[in-house]
């Protein structure tokens, strides 16, 4: 039985939403939610013709693709090791993550440092008020979307989602130390991949590490009366896939010709917007309401 219906439990108790502030005097407070999902947008249904790739998918249920050479892959189930979530209020704009100027595109990824060094988003400017948390490990609900954790941040409007997808190990880190004791499993693993390819099964294993910085447009607006639900979504659909064509995942384990390819496919496949209607899709393409028009 997949266990991703018992994990927001396990969240609301472990997992907190962090949010960098001015340093200036309080400015009242806010609810926010955040969601994970890997619902197909509509962007990739409606994928422009010559698009090799084709998925099916049932909420609940594995999600299954095809293309032109009849190789077909059935993921079953998704896990990653997640810690630090922070929001970045559009002031601060020295709010870095280590050092460099600013990612311009709307997704960009840094290493992370590991669990027992000062991470990279703590070294940020002084004024930023943080709280870490985590790692915890989530099992993505697949075809479909699940609120994992509700959180009060600081009543602001803010441009970016930031956390890490972490390499637990066990080297001194309490929280790590922790984590792998209920996951024993995990060590040095921060994602856990399980399907078919062509019928064959397989367990795909990633040691990434590295920070996610995923922004909002429009920013979202966080007042007292205004709570705000965002969704983090993943497109698993190219995960496993270099150009038009499907890879076999055990040649994207350590060492093997698609490695790379499969890292830098899970790492572009984020995102992240503003859905207070729940389904999934970015509020932004729906209207204001989060209405379809």
């Amino acid at each position: 039985m997949r266990n991703h219906r018992a994990q927001p439990l396990v969240i609301l108790a472990t997992f907190a939403l962090v949010a960098c502030t001015d340093g200036a005097a309080p400015r009242g407070a806010g609810k926010v939610s955040l969601a994970l999902s890997t619902v197909q947008t509509s962007a990739v249904l409606s994928a422009p013709t010559g698009q090799a790739v084709t998925a099916s998918l049932e909420a609940g249920g594995p999600e299954t693709f095809t293309d032109d050479s009849k190789n077909t892959l059935a993921i079953t189930s998704v896990e990653l090791v997640l810690r630090k979530v922070e929001l970045k209020p559009v002031e601060r704009s020295n709010c870095e993550s280590g050092s460099g100027p600013e990612p311009s595109q709307p997704t960009a990824a840094n290493p992370a440092s590991d669990g027992n060094q000062a991470n990279e988003m703590n070294d940020a400017a002084e004024e930023c008020e943080e709280l870490e948390a985590g790692p915890i490990l989530v099992d993505l609900p697949l075809g479909g979307i699940e609120r994992m954790f509700e959180a009060t941040v600081p009543a602001g409007t803010f441009d970016e989602l930031r956390f890490q997808i972490h390499k637990p190990s066990d080297d001194g880190d309490a929280a790590d130390h922790a984590f792998l004791v209920a996951h024993p499993d995990f060590a040095g693993i921060s994602v856990r991949v399980k399907g078919t390819f062509n019928g064959a099964a397989f367990t795909y294993t990633s040691e990434l590490n590295v920070e996610q910085e995923l922004r909002f447009n429009p920013p979202v607006v966080v007042t007292a009366g205004t709570p705000a639900k965002l969704t983090v979504s993943l497109d698993l659909s190219g995960w496993f896939r270099s150009s038009d064509t499907l890879v076999d995942p055990a040649t994207a384990e350590q060492g093997g010709v698609n490695e790379d390819l499969v890292r830098d496919n899970i790492i572009r496949s984020f995102q992240s917007f503003k859905d207070n209607d729940e389904d999934g899709q970015d509020d932004a393409h729906e209207g204001e309401d989060g209405a379809h028009h």
